[in-house]
Order: structure tokens, then sequence, then C-alpha cells
């Protein structure tokens, strides 16, 4: 699964420049869950599908924070695991076939994103591969921008062990660096440390 993530260091790495957010995951929950918010779900997921690129960063920030309340897809789930093989075994059609399926229940899904477009760019369909990327970027620019790893105060903040891996990816932290990890409330506190410099890193738990 690694190896794709190559292809998102080069196309998005330098990318993002989006100012630091205060992440309110208490107040994404309600309005996504409001009808009448501006970011209710399915009003956001229907730009999301359709106009990507005209997400704004707290609609995208409400997207990619807001998996934490909606139904998804587990890395460890059949359908997943059917996937990754499939992308495993280089076998791009069907990487695509399962991907879509799967995007289809879970479309803010990263890893499922990265797949796609590896399929897509092999593929050399330039309408797919861009509409992916463009909602890949507006979900990593969310997740970019939610601080700047410096504290446990402002540390980053993602959903996922995999997520912050993507995340790694793109402050371009390496093997060269350790990782120590601490509880919180709701939270893993992950620090990556290189001599000197370190970088903190927040994983929720799902449905904390």
């Amino acid at each position: 699964m690694k190896k794709y993530f190559i292809l998102f260091v080069i196309l998005c790495f330098g990318l993002f420049s989006a100012q630091k957010a205060n992440i309110d995951l208490k107040n994404i929950e309600k309005n996504l869950q409001n009808k009448k918010s501006d970011f209710h779900y399915d009003k956001l997921i229907f730009k999301y599908k359709g106009l990507p690129k005209s997400l704004d960063s707290l609609e995208a920030q409400h997207l990619y924070y807001g998996r934490n309340y909606q139904k998804t897809i587990s890395t460890s789930s059949p359908e997943f695991k059917g996937l990754a093989d499939a992308f495993k075994d280089k076998d791009v059609d069907k990487s695509i076939t399962l991907g879509k399926e799967i995007y289809g229940k879970d479309p803010t899904n990263l890893d499922v994103l990265l797949i796609l477009l590896r399929g897509y760019e092999i593929k050399k369909d330039i309408n797919n591969f861009s509409h992916h990327m463009n909602q890949l970027r507006s979900l990593t620019d969310a997740m970019k921008s939610s601080g700047d790893g410096k504290s446990e105060k402002t540390a980053y903040v993602v959903n996922s062990v995999g997520d912050e891996y993507i995340l790694l990816n793109m402050l371009n932290i390496g093997q060269d660096y350790t990782r120590g990890s601490q509880a919180a409330n709701g939270a893993m506190y992950d620090i990556w440390q290189k001599g000197d410099q370190k970088l903190y890193i927040k994983v929720l738990y799902t449905g904390f």
C-alpha cells in the first residue's frame, strides 16, 4: 500500500498554504446533522462529488473530520482487503472497479482516492484523475491546516493512523524519525522526533 504514497507526494507536496484552523469537532458534528446548516453533510457531499474545486476550507474541514460521524469502510473490512489485494497485484481494472464501489459508500476515504488516482494515472484517464485529485487536495489541505505540529496544543489532527502516514509523506518526514506515543482523551498523540526536532500528531479515536 505504501507504494502509491509516492504518487501523492509528487503531485501534492508543496501545494498547501491554507491558514491554520482550530478544529471544533462538536460543532462540526452539529453542523453536519443540521439540515438548515450550510455545512449539512448531504449538501457538502453533493458539492464534493460534483465540483470539488469549489469547496472552501471550512467545507473541506467539515467533510474530512465529519468522517468520524458517518458510516465508513474500514481498512480491515473484506471490501477494502479485496481492493488492497487487487492494487498489490497491479490489476488496474479490478482496482478501479472495486475502488469505485467503495468510493460510492465512502467518498472521503483517502486510501481509496489514492488507489483510484493511481489507476486513472495508468489508464491516462485525465478527467477522472483530475476530479479525484481535486477531492484529495481539499481533504488533505484540511488535515494539513489543522495545526503546525510544534506542540500538543498545536498538533496536526488526523482521523486515523493511515491518514497520519499520508500527512508524514506530505511533510517529508522519513524513517530517520522515531515515534513515541501517549494517550489523550479521545485520541493518541504521536511524537515524531529527529534530534531536537519534534512533530506532534493527534490521531482521533473513531466514535469518541
